[in-house]
């Protein structure tokens, strides 16, 4: 099964993807993952991506389809893998099926997790963090049992800055201006199918399983 899953930020997306992994034992290839590794590996291309890192510039295209072409000639990936957050523009996209004829591989599967932009601007700006143990709360779905105290070590809670719901909004306006178009590029190639992303984790599982049944 080679997948990718689209969403925006927030939707569940490496919830549901650690479940697929579970379920059909194909990795996660995250291009975050992949940079921090090639980086800490001091690759030609991890070097290279250290430059625009170090600059504060995006890594450019270029750098990041190399990391992914030699991500998927891994042993791991022969039975598959799941995109995550690569795709996130049509350039790349079109340049993934550039990647993937040349490696005589086919895409099985684009899921969109559909959540609308509220519900995920008070998913992510509810979210706690503890100062001390990391530990992650929520004000709506696990509030603390005692106001703005970590329940695991008694820490502070605090809200960090991309948890912020202007932070938040922002991200959302970007994955719209630059990534929600895939859902449309894909449904021109009749890969495409969606799925709710609200409701337990569990329900939403079950969707997605149906999916990758079908």
């Amino acid at each position: 099964m080679r997948m990718i899953l689209l969403g925006g930020p927030g939707a569940g997306k490496g919830t549901q993807a650690k479940k697929i992994v579970d379920r059909l034992g194909i990795p996660q290839v995250s291009t975050g993952d992949m940079l921090r590794a090639a980086v800490g590996n001091q690759t030609e291309l991890g070097v290279e991506a250290k430059k625009y890192m170090d600059a504060g510039k995006l890594v450019p295209d270029s750098v990041v389809i190399g990391l992914i072409d030699e991500r998927l000639d891994a042993d791991d990936a022969k039975k598959g893998f799941i995109l995550d957050g690569f795709p996130r523009t049509i350039a790349q996209a079109e340049a993934l099926g550039e990647l993937l004829e040349k490696k005589d591989m086919n895409l099985d599967k684009v899921i969109s997790i559909d959540v609308p932009d509220n519900d995920l601007v008070e998913r992510l700006s509810g979210r706690l963090t503890c100062r001390a143990c990391g530990a992650m709360m929520h004000r709506l779905f696990s509030p603390p049992k005692v106001d703005g105290k970590c329940d695991k070590c008694g820490g502070e809670l605090y809200q960090r800055d991309d948890d912020k719901e202007e932070t938040i909004r922002q991200r959302l306006k970007t994955y719209h201006d630059q990534t929600a178009p895939l859902i449309d590029f894909y449904k021109g190639q009749s890969m495409l199918t969606e799925v709710s992303g609200q409701g337990s984790i569990d329900e939403i599982t079950a969707r997605m399983n149906g999916v990758l049944e079908g």
